[in-house]
């Protein structure tokens, strides 16, 4: 016979289900390296905002450009578990996606290491 349907959950139910997968997600994410790494570069420029006086504005704006790399790697590791899942052996529409996610967080790990890179520097100009 057929599954029944998922029950939808609403309300505060809904708020912490969704506080649940996110948190799952999380967990999944700090299992990948390269996420690891972006943790410990976020940090170091934290010490470094810190050491030249970075105004309140620039750790903003910092933690906003970290937050985005952090979604982009969350998306980037959801793809490629899909390709993965989907394509397990190796095809050239699986490659070129898994490159494309990939090139989206090179693009923001280059924002992040511009914006940090001049904020520090402009301290010493």
């Amino acid at each position: 016979m057929g599954q029944a349907p998922i029950e939808k959950k609403t309300g505060i139910s809904h708020l912490f289900a969704a506080a649940t997968y996110s948190a799952a997600g999380a967990r999944r994410l700090l299992g990948e390296s390269a996420f690891r790494h972006e943790l410990i570069a976020f940090g170091v420029a934290m010490v470094l905002f810190t050491v030249v006086g970075a105004s309140f504005f620039q750790y903003v704006a910092m933690a906003i450009l970290f937050l985005l790399m952090i979604a982009f790697e969350a998306l980037n590791t959801a793809i490629e578990e899909i390709v993965d899942r989907v394509s397990p052996e190796i095809s050239e529409m699986g490659k070129h996606s898994k490159d494309l996610g990939s090139f989206a967080v090179f693009c923001l790990i280059v924002a992040n290491a511009v914006y940090a890179g001049y904020v520090v520097a402009s301290k010493f100009i």
